[in-house]
């Protein structure tokens, strides 16, 4: 398959960072960088979480905050940017150099509107009028693939899912046409199919203004697609740096050949035939659009869907973002409201309200997509996991700590760290500890909500290891909702395929891979590529 990746035309770097070394209370945390990237060059930063990867890239606009010692050389079109006065620096942020940050959620400010936020860099750097900065929002809107553009203008990032909020952050950073744009997981929340559409996009702006792209990632295939060079770091140093293909097929350092080899490839766990767990029919949700009464339309989220479910297995749950995935879940749990039929363990919970569901919760527990967010920050991990324990048991208060160590040690953690608060963890550090807080009540059906999706390839290898064992040890069953194909494979014994609210295709996981009957099941299998790592083929992308 042809690799249609240009080289970049000047040689001149645009970005030259030169003995970067950053240091945390005295604590070095990057030591030692060289980097150079020149103009229309895409260079990938991969490594483990915790290796540096994003504290060098927030070094060059200077985002690390007080306290920080940045030491060494970063400059930017030969200007030094290490002590440059603040109002210059003011200056080169979202207009020079951009960014695309890993948790929007986060990053977006929850009081203002989407066209207000896109809008806001627009008013800072050019000088555009009200009708023209909407007109331009509207244009970033369509160019990152958000669906009705202008029915969102109005939004609050509380109100779109999570790809839909990546797509207005990235539409945000590329408002004033940087010269560099530094892309730090910047397709994390998005299904394969969008992350297609934005690899051709940045692709496309690099090709059409020169942009450099400092592009952080997890995701070796998407590294593999849209970079010229990859350098590799580990505990705050470069350890391998050369072009992409050189990387992939002759990797040079033992670390990198591992990174390359933690792809998730073995087949779900084999289970003996059970009992039905859970069984849903006619699940329909719908969430009202705004205006009077009389003239109040409704957006149908999820349309008539049924499912089954047997003990002991996982049903894996993929689409598009905005398919209704996360709603179908939610819905399921009694987390939000939905008419239709759900039984388990052959009671009907949609019959139930109030403190008659309540004793249902203890067997059905939820892990979200962010642990950063689902985690309370003014509660330590004891606090946090044991609170389920307080609600649900009649445990003392030492019983309740000693059950917090077990469960810790059982998803890999020491059980010291329980004095400690999330801030504390690296990504996957807080997603063990939100699976543990799960697991600790020992439910019989957790939801899985994107649980791996920010993670890097390593830590999910981990993570769905980690599931895998639970599973076995305890016979969980699973509502395992992604939209990484490669993770799904590993996990799920059944597949739901939705679109538009509506499921399209179920099955055999196995039988949907291997042969998909609807269009929308093959459109997304074409997306991502073929499970195998290091030995996949780069994709072709059709830049015009």
């Amino acid at each position: 398959m042809t690799h249609l990746i240009q080289e970049p035309e000047s040689t001149d770097p645009l970005i030259a960072i030169r003995d970067l070394r950053v240091s945390f209370a005295g604590q070095a945390v990057v030591r030692g960088v060289d980097l150079q990237i020149r103009r229309g060059e895409c260079l990938a930063l991969v490594g483990e979480s915790g290796s540096g990867k994003s504290v060098t890239a927030h070094s060059i606009l200077q985002l690390l905050g007080p306290g920080v010692r940045t030491e060494g050389s970063i400059r930017l079109s030969g200007e030094e940017l290490l002590g440059i006065e603040p109002g210059r620096l003011r200056s080169l942020r979202g207009n020079q150099v951009a960014m695309i940050f890993q948790e929007p959620m986060s990053s977006l400010n929850p009081l203002h509107s989407v066209e207000r936020q896109i809008g806001e860099a627009l008013r800072l750097h050019t000088s555009l009028d009200a009708p023209g900065i909407r007109r331009r929002v509207l244009e970033l809107l369509g160019q990152v693939g958000l669906q009705h553009a202008e029915k969102r203008l109005q939004a609050y990032p509380h109100e779109l899912s999570g790809g839909q909020r990546q797509r207005v952050m990235i539409a945000m950073a590329l408002a004033c046409e940087p010269q560099l744009l530094i892309a730090d997981e910047p397709t994390t929340a998005l299904d394969v199919t969008v992350q297609r559409k934005i690899l051709q996009l940045l692709k496309n702006l690099q090709q059409q203004l020169g942009m450099a792209l400092l592009l952080i990632s997890h995701d070796l295939n998407l590294v593999r697609h849209i970079a010229q060079r990859v350098a590799v770091m580990r505990d705050g140093q470069i350890v391998e740096q050369a072009p992409c293909e050189v990387v992939f097929t002759r990797p040079a350092h033992r670390y990198t050949r591992q990174l390359l080899d933690a792809e998730p490839g073995r087949e779900p766990v084999a289970v003996a035939a059970s009992a039905t767990l859970l069984e849903v029919k006619d699940l329909d949700v719908t969430f009202p659009l705004g205006g009077p009464p009389w003239r109040r339309r409704y957006l149908e989220a999820v349309k008539g869907i049924g499912l089954s479910v047997r003990r002991g297995t996982t049903l894996g749950i993929v689409g598009e973002s905005g398919s209704g995935k996360s709603t179908l879940g939610q819905a399921i749990f009694r987390l939000i409201d939905g008419r239709g039929s759900v039984r388990f363990d052959g009671t009907a919970l949609d019959a139930l309200e109030g403190r008659h569901l309540r004793p249902w919760r203890k067997r059905m527990q939820v892990v979200f997509q962010d642990p950063f967010g689902s985690l309370s920050p003014r509660m330590t991990v004891l606090q946090i996991i044991a609170e389920g324990l307080r609600v649900h048991t009649r445990l003392t208060p030492e019983e309740r700590e000693q059950a917090v160590i077990t469960v810790l040690e059982e998803v890999g953690l020491a059980g010291e760290v329980r004095h400690r608060y999330p801030h504390e963890f690296s990504g996957g550090q807080r997603q063990r500890i939100a699976i543990a807080r799960a697991i600790v009540l020992k439910p019989e059906l957790i939801l899985l909500d994107e649980p791996t999706s920010a993670l890097d390839r390593t830590v999910q290898k981990q993570i769905i290891e980690l599931l895998r064992h639970l599973q076995q040890t305890y016979g969980l069953t699973y509502l395992f909702i992604s939209h990484d194909l490669a993770v799904v494979r590993a996990l799920a014994h059944q597949l739901l395929v939705m679109k538009d609210g509506v499921v399209v295709e179920r099955g055999a996981t196995a039988q949907v891979f291997d042969a998909p009957a609807h269009p929308y099941t093959r459109q997304l299998l074409a997306a991502a590529l073929a499970p195998g790592g290091r030995d996949s083929q780069p994709l072709a992308l059709p830049y015009p």
